[in-house]
């Protein structure tokens, strides 16, 4: 397989900053990844979540060159993602700080995120032990199937990291030939390019998960159905120059359409789809797809105000009529890394083999 990478172009007039990782170890402690912040003080008693440790696993995993304490928080990510998994596949998503779980085992986003993070780790990190065990729980979990369009995306993009460096992994292959048919492709009318009537949260994603499996499955259609989803989404979510994302209240077919409050988790997704893109097509329109979300942190957006806090390194929660919500958990944290992981390096190079 070719070695393909994108890369951002330089955010005009802006100091485009390298992912920190200082925020989110201040949220980590030696069992996992603090959900809630209030500022940047974590707030222990709302406890942790499959969700945000699996997007960790993510973020460190394709980090180049992890420092010692990057690989200290995947190792921490990955134990907890073990520990979550049941002999099924399944994963608990909500541990309280006491060290129990809330919830049972299940099949939701968080399932998908969990794959979507193995899948990374096993692919990428330079460690062979988090390879091997990362590997390990993704095979197990890639047996489970979900009926949710985004959680199979999710898993999808694990399983893509997985075929990349194996193209003979047959559950990672059997999972992203499955996702397709759970997310679908749009129909015919130009107007909703979408296989959904409601758009929700983290859209991207589905897009993505289209792209890449019709890039590794030799499927055209798959492939064109997902880059023509992401060019109608970048285009609808783009303002004066500026991204204006989805808000968290979402937007139906033929209703109004709010712009606030807007999750910097649509921005990572679109910023990690537009990457994709660029790997596979090197068309322009998705390097500045990338551009402009690594400029929407940075307060090319809506308000014109920088949606992260330099002194911290963490991100804010969500872009209001008024300004940033200044706290800084866990998913606005890890969606600024994600982005900012783009904006000039290999993060979506697409490797020949698997490091050994």
């Amino acid at each position: 397989m070719t070695v393909r990478t994108a890369v951002a172009a330089p955010a005009t007039g802006r100091t485009v900053p390298a992912p920190t990782f200082e925020h989110l170890a201040r949220l980590t402690d030696d069992t996992g990844l603090f959900e809630h912040a209030r500022h940047a003080t974590a707030r222990r008693e709302h406890g942790y979540c499959t969700d945000d440790v699996a997007r960790g696993l993510v973020v460190t995993s394709r980090q180049t060159a992890p420092t010692a304490e990057v690989l200290r928080l995947a190792e921490c990510y990955l134990s907890f993602l073990t520990h979550a998994q049941d002999a099924q596949g399944a994963f608990h998503n909500r541990l309280a700080f006491q060290r129990n779980w809330t919830d049972q085992p299940g099949l939701g986003d968080w399932w998908g995120r969990a794959l979507w993070g193995l899948g990374t780790a096993a692919a990428r990190s330079p460690v062979p032990w988090i390879r091997h065990e990362a590997l390990l729980a993704f095979n197990l979990g890639a047996r489970c199937r979900a009926t949710a369009p985004r959680s199979m995306a999710f898993a999808a993009l694990g399983a893509a990291e997985v075929l990349r460096a194996d193209a003979d992994n047959e559950p990672a292959a059997e999972l992203l030939v499955d996702a397709g048919a759970v997310i679908g492709h749009p129909g015919p009318d130009p107007s909703w390019p979408w296989p959904e009537q409601r758009l929700t949260y983290a859209n991207a994603a589905l897009a993505e998960a289209l792209i890449v499996s019709g890039d590794l499955l030799d499927d055209p259609p798959a492939r064109s159905a997902g880059l023509r989803m992401l060019t109608w989404l970048l285009r609808i979510q783009t303002r004066d120059d500026h991204l204006s994302v989805l808000p968290s209240s979402g937007w139906q077919s033929g209703g109004p359409r709010l712009r606030h409050d807007q999750q910097p988790i649509e921005v990572a997704a679109l910023a990690d789809a537009c990457a994709t893109a660029a790997a596979l097509t090197g068309d322009q329109i998705w390097h500045t797809g990338v551009r402009q979300s690594v400029d929407w942190f940075l307060g090319a957006n809506d308000i014109g105000q920088a949606m992260w806090d330099p002194a911290t390194g963490g991100g804010y929660d969500g872009l209001t009529l008024h300004g940033p919500n200044l706290n800084q958990g866990a998913e606005s944290t890890l969606a600024l890394v994600s982005t900012l992981q783009h904006r000039s390096g290999p993060v979506r190079t697409l490797p020949s083999s698997p490091p050994r």
